[in-house]
């Protein structure tokens, strides 16, 4: 069962074609049958009670509530505003709380008092099930660190360009639930995690900030922070001798990189898949992704990741998958060849309601109709906005899953 739906402007052969494989994918990475999957014959007979806090969050709870029926006695869900609706008639009886991301918000914090208290209970065993978005979606601050202070470390963390493990290394200096910190909370009793994985490397200390698994505050503060952020994370690091409890990765980006493959190969294409994982500056990946399909063979070609956007001081509208399309758009301008889409698995790309964006040879040329110029665009982060006049914006709802980006391009030839 399908929980989102794409559009887009034109849906010319090829399109049709990109966008019904990214669809296709999507449905095979819904949480709630992988969750299904995890737990069939693998959970002893008792009680037991259920927190799922992510993006996924939903899907992953209603998979667990399948699959354990009557075992489950609670069950708290955390996911970001607008998340939870395709998921609600299948999770009666649960406590559902939707927050703010990518920023924090007062919502947040209340789920982080919801989870505490969740977490007072004594009794039973404990199924956790995190997804990315948790970071922002759940906290407890440390004593000291105000919601606004909070909110403001979050935006220069989002903006900044850091990695992922940096930046956790920072918001876990913040928090008292993170880096393990809901450990203490569990206090020896019975509890496995099961995750869905949208960081490099599928290390259980970043996915979510690492809740019940200590590591991320051990890393040292990145170099560049202002004085004002240094000095909020001052203070006593988290205590990373903790043992953590059993943690199983049911999704991530391989698996969604093998669902594309087959379900190209089943189109009868010639799938061009792509090892090394996109990481670095969003537009100039796109520019090198155009530069490499101007000369590669024909066929679906296939790379994921998460790129990253270091933000000016008022960016425009976008997010990282927006920006790396429209600079692979500067490079394929004229070709009638090649087509792309960049888009994120989580239904979201930036702080807007578009998953991505599928280009060709003629968005630059459909987008200066508007009077917009590309590099401008590039350069003020405001890719968005050049997409939506070009007509290649991709939207999807809430998808059930949060594997990062995916990146698919087609040169004519394979269909």
């Amino acid at each position: 069962m399908n929980h989102y739906s794409l559009y887009l402007n034109k849906n010319g052969k090829q399109k049709a074609l990109l966008t019904a494989l990214f669809a296709d994918t999507l449905e095979q990475l819904e949480s709630d049958r992988l969750v299904q999957r995890a737990l069939d014959g693998r959970h002893p007979g008792g009680p037991l009670s259920v927190v799922a806090i992510g993006k996924a969050a939903p899907a992953m709870a209603s998979g667990a509530l399948a699959a354990l029926g009557t075992q489950v006695r609670r069950c708290l869900v955390v996911t970001r505003h607008g998340g939870a609706g395709p998921w609600m008639k299948r999770l009666a009886g649960a406590d559902v709380i939707e927050a703010g991301h990518p920023l924090p918000d007062a919502d947040s914090l209340r789920a982080g008092r919801a989870l505490l208290d969740f977490l007072a209970d004594a009794a039973g065993e404990w199924l956790f099930l995190l997804s990315g978005g948790a970071s922002a979606l759940v906290e407890v601050p440390r004593a000291g660190v105000t919601l606004d202070a909070l909110r403001r470390a979050n935006r220069w963390l989002i903006g900044s360009g850091l990695d992922i493990g940096a930046i956790n290394s920072v918001r876990c200096r913040l928090s008292r639930i993170k880096a393990g910190g809901l450990l203490d909370r569990l206090r020896g009793r019975p509890a496995r995690v099961l995750l869905v994985s949208d960081v490099r490397g599928d290390d259980p200390a970043l996915i979510g900030s690492g809740l019940l698994y200590p590591g991320a505050a051990a890393r040292a503060l990145p170099a560049g922070l202002p004085d004002w952020l240094r000095a909020l994370c001052a203070g006593p690091v988290a205590d990373v001798g903790r043992r953590p409890v059993q943690h199983r990765i049911i999704a991530n980006l391989e698996l969604a990189r093998e669902q594309v493959e087959r379900a190209g190969r089943r189109r009868g294409l010639e799938v061009h898949r792509h090892v090394p994982e996109l990481d670095n500056d969003a537009a100039d990946t796109g520019r090198e992704l155009a530069r490499y399909l101007l000369e590669a063979p024909a066929g679906l070609h296939l790379w994921g990741g998460e790129p990253r956007v270091t933000l000016p001081a008022r960016p425009g509208r976008g997010g990282r998958c927006q920006q790396l399309a429209l600079a692979a758009a500067t490079g394929m301008a004229g070709r009638d060849d090649i087509w792309l889409l960049a888009a994120g698995t989580d239904g979201s790309d930036g702080p807007g309601d578009d998953a991505g964006a599928l280009v060709d040879g003629a968005t630059l040329a459909r987008g200066g109709l508007a009077g917009l110029d590309a590099a401008d665009c590039l350069r003020r982060a405001d890719a968005g906005r050049f997409l939506e006049a070009s007509g290649d914006l991709l939207s999807a709802g809430p998808t059930g899953t949060n594997v990062r980006d995916l990146v698919l391009a087609l040169k004519s030839g394979a269909a």
